[in-house]
């Protein structure tokens, strides 16, 4: 299993730990935190988004398209019910100009199948074991 580690640093902020980057989340002042970087939840999001970035530039390069301009802009909101949780997602996917229309059919599938999007589709299983 690939492994990172997440260390708490004070108040909401944590120090998470990934073959050899480093990134803080904390939560924003108006939650209680001192806003030092996203919050979980973002990155989470920003997991599915950049993952679908990911996929649309290795199929752009693959078929020898243009990726000057290729972003994914991302919202998301909580559910309004129980448990808490992101209830909904939403991406653009805005494309560099030369993208011809026959091959748009195609890159959606590939997006659409990305392995974070496939991860939330089938989830896996966690388990979480508490050791003192």
């Amino acid at each position: 299993m690939d492994e990172m580690l997440v260390e708490h640093e004070g108040g909401d902020r944590y120090r998470v730990r990934i073959r050899g980057h480093e990134l803080v989340v904390d939560q924003p002042q108006d939650d209680g935190g001192e806003d030092a970087g996203p919050t979980p939840t973002e990155l989470f999001v920003a997991g599915l988004a950049s993952c679908v970035a990911f996929y649309a530039g290795r199929f752009l390069r693959r078929h020898g398209l243009p990726t000057e301009g290729l972003a994914v802009e991302c919202g998301f909101a909580f559910a309004e019910d129980r448990p808490s949780r992101v209830g909904r997602v939403g991406i653009v996917v805005r494309l560099p100009a030369g993208v011809p229309e026959e091959r748009r059919a195609a890159l959606r599938a590939v997006v659409e199948h990305c392995t974070v999007h496939n991860s939330l589709r089938r989830p896996p299983e966690v388990a979480i074991e508490l050791r003192g």
